[in-house]
């Protein structure tokens, strides 16, 4: 563009006068919204129209997640049936042995279980494998239902177990694949909720009815879930992995919703596919480079290390033997009426971080467990030893606050991050690895409690699950990353080395958001 004055002419660059109406480093965005160029004085937000129908996808996370209900149904049962089997007038008898056989049998299976469908996942599809999940659980439940030999029980218990393990990794999967980051972090802690409303259900029907029509009420729920993940969409990151693009974009218009931006999202996923060549399929080889590669073991050790110390916190020892526990500690307190609180607290405790977790991300939650679960455990270990029956309401109290602090943060944020930290062409079979390893440490812990009780005291024991959580937290302080509000594609960068950390860019600003004033000598161009 040419300007004169006083006979002078001077050449000036169209972007020059750009930057002289607008703060520096900015650039200006062309409008796409349709609406705006059609001649509508109607400005719709790009950032608003990137977000889909939060309906939708809450919809397709409930119906993903049905089946971590039974999960909690689970491990409350053995809570409840334990001590009907254990009455005199038990149709089955059982021993101390044998009851410990039937808490912890269903986590024998469920490692088997969390391999299996992460084979599945990547293989099949995280749709399908939720429909297979279903099955082995309701065999189970229904061989409970009808057994006349503890036998039965252990093959009910092994099947339930399994079908467990199976729905763990491909719910969270699943979930954190059809959300958007800013539904994410609340809606992948659904299966959390699932699962302490599971617990919360059995222990009230265990307060009510007898072992045999508990298990039968708990067949229900796999088979509502089989259902309902019938209708399901596949996983836009699943379909696209497998060079499927126009079904991926169709589930994304049902998984979104027709007032969002989908081409997008699409376009991105596609950048980020062929960049990182996800559509290729994995060779045996390559699958096991990718799995040691850091992008996928890095994360892994974390949320396996995660997983022991919340296990050996005493998190399901109280949870599997709930009864024997308000029991022992010398509460006064009616205990089948003091395990339907707890299963209750849990439950609104999980709904609780959901909420929480939205806005304070995964590290200050799991401050929190730590600390307050290792107090509360020691606490409890001391009353017991020094003050038993001294102050009836202390060792009810403390149990309470260890659950709530569990819940809180250690029995949802690592369930949560299963479907955030892994490489995509690897997050099934790596996610069911990762709960094998936490149910196989449920296992232990379970197993172990009536051992650990009989070689160092009861006290000792809730001593023991203490420290280790109180020392857990220096662990969690040093190496567990924050992954709230970023993308899936980010997590993976950060694990690969792509990027140095998962902290959001500081926004920084230029003379207050002031336009730069641009200062130029006479005759000269402006920069």
């Amino acid at each position: 563009m040419m300007g004169s004055k006083n006979g002078i002419h001077k050449n000036v660059d169209v972007e020059s006068l750009k930057a002289l109406v607008q703060p520096n480093n900015i650039k200006i965005k062309p409008i796409e919204d349709k609406s705006v160029l059609e001649g509508s004085v109607k400005l719709i937000q790009p950032a608003k129209r990137r977000k889909g129908s939060s309906f939708r996808q809450v919809i397709s996370s409930f119906a993903a997640n049905i089946g971590t209900i039974n999960t909690g149904m689970t491990f409350g049962f053995s809570a409840v049936a334990i001590p009907q089997l254990e009455d005199l007038s038990s149709e089955i008898k059982i021993d101390k042995f044998q009851a410990s056989w039937i808490a912890s049998l269903s986590a024998v299976t469920t490692p088997i279980g969390c391999i299996l469908s992460g084979y599945l996942m990547d293989l099949m599809g995280r749709k399908r494998t939720l429909l297979i999940t279903q099955i082995p659980m309701i065999i189970g439940w229904l061989i409970i239902a009808q057994a006349t030999r503890v036998e039965e029980i252990y093959i009910g218990r092994l099947l339930v177990g399994l079908g467990c393990g199976m729905v763990g990794a491909p719910a969270r999967v699943y979930t954190g694949e059809v959300t958007q980051p800013h539904l994410r972090g609340m809606l992948a802690a659904m299966a959390s909720v699932g699962v302490s409303l599971g617990v919360t259900l059995e222990y009230m029907f265990g307060a009510l009815y007898s072992w045999k029509l508990v298990a039968l009420l708990s067949s229900t729920v796999p088979t509502v879930a089989f259902i309902c993940c019938f209708f399901l969409p596949e996983t836009p990151s699943w379909l696209l992995s497998h060079g499927q693009v126009d079904k991926c974009r169709k589930s994304l218009v049902k998984l979104r919703g027709p007032t969002c931006d989908v081409e997008q999202e699409l376009q991105d996923m596609v950048a980020y596919s062929n960049k990182n060549n996800l559509a290729h399929s994995l060779t045996w080889k390559e699958t096991i480079q990718a799995l040691i590669h850091p992008s996928a073991l890095k994360p892994f050790v974390i949320l396996a290390l995660y997983f022991v110390i919340y296990q050996f916190s005493g998190v399901n020892p109280v949870t599997f033997y709930a009864v024997e526990v308000f029991k022992d500690s010398g509460a006064n307190m009616n205990k089948y009426l003091a395990t339907v609180l707890l299963g209750i607290v849990r439950l609104v405790f999980t709904v609780v971080a959901c909420i929480v977790m939205r806005k304070c991300g995964r590290r200050p939650l799991t401050f929190v467990s730590s600390v307050l679960c290792g107090a509360s455990m020691v606490g409890l270990g001391v009353y017991m030893y020094h003050f038993k029956s001294s102050a009836p309401w202390l060792p009810v109290a403390l149990i309470f606050i260890f659950i709530a602090a569990s819940t809180i943060g250690y029995l949802v944020v690592p369930w949560v991050m299963i479907g955030e930290v892994y490489p995509t062409k690897v997050r099934g079979i790596i996610g069911g690895l990762t709960t094998c390893t936490a149910h196989f440490s449920i296992f232990l812990v379970v197993k172990t409690f009536p051992l650990i009780q009989d070689a160092i005291s009861k006290p000792g024991t809730f001593c023991l699950y203490g420290v280790i959580s109180l020392l857990g937290t220096i662990y969690f302080y040093i190496y567990l990353p924050e992954t709230k509000g970023r993308t899936l594609q980010e997590i993976e960068d950060y694990f690969s080395g792509r990027t140095d950390t998962l902290k959001k860019p500081k926004i920084t600003t230029v003379n207050n958001n002031k336009p730069v004033v641009l200062q130029t000598h006479k005759g000269d161009l402006l920069p």
